[in-house]
């Protein structure tokens, strides 16, 4: 029943959108640092502050690594928190050279949940931010939960208001087929109807999801 819901939300959402090209970003690295970049601002900030590492010829994990703290935090400084977002850059690029070399290609090979508890262990990385670098950077079949999705998923009541983080990715990720292009697609889907119509202060006519059973008796961040 929830799996045969959720296929009918992604095609109401697809057919009203269409593909939504996400995520934006040339290489592997870029997507990395647009994730740990986007917390608590909008792409728009974040672009400029992608558009300045790449002016200084600074998006890649080496020349982070070797790059003085502050002087990234200037370069960052259209997203918001620059100090604390360089920090948290440093902190995934220490994270990568210390335990695989520096290289990207070096996580190829291991296991998702092994890869998913070693970037949650580092330090500013959270499970939005993880899972985003997952699906988007890494192509692994991780579905990213948001305050979007959390917020759809209960005024469609298909999770109570009450549920985490892991149990909202799990009620898409166990009910869906494991496909990275799914749920690129999917996510990315729920935001877009997330930010033009199911707010906090509902839009629903109009929605593509409005003739779905739902309720709006909870306003939702």
């Amino acid at each position: 029943m929830i799996s045969k819901k959720l296929t009918e939300i992604y095609q109401l959402l697809y057919d009203a959108f269409g593909p939504q090209h996400w995520w934006p970003g040339q290489t592997q690295f870029e997507i990395i640092a647009g994730a740990i970049l986007t917390q608590n601002t909008n792409w728009a900030n974040v672009e400029k502050a992608i558009t300045n590492l790449k002016a200084a010829d600074h998006l890649t994990p080496e020349k982070l690594y070797h790059f003085d703290l502050s002087q990234l935090a200037e370069l960052i400084r259209p997203a918001g928190y620059y100090n604390i977002k360089a920090k948290r850059l440093k902190n995934f690029v220490n994270w990568l050279f210390e335990n695989y070399d520096g290289k990207l290609t070096n996580l190829e090979t291991l296991d998702t949940d092994r890869l998913r508890a070693g970037l949650l262990a580092v330090r500013g990385v959270g499970c939005e931010t993880a899972d985003s670098i997952l699906l988007y950077a890494l192509g692994r079949p991780i579905f990213v939960v948001d305050a979007y999705t959390a917020r759809i998923a209960f005024r469609h009541q298909l999770i109570e208001p009450d549920a985490d983080y892991e149990q909202l990715r799990e009620l898409f990720q166990s009910n869906l087929p494991q496909d990275t292009q799914l749920f690129n697609e999917y996510h990315a889907l729920l935001v877009k109807v997330g930010k033009e119509f199911c707010k906090p202060k509902a839009r629903c006519p109009g929605c593509p999801l409005e003739k779905l059973p739902h309720t709006l008796d909870i306003e939702y961040f």
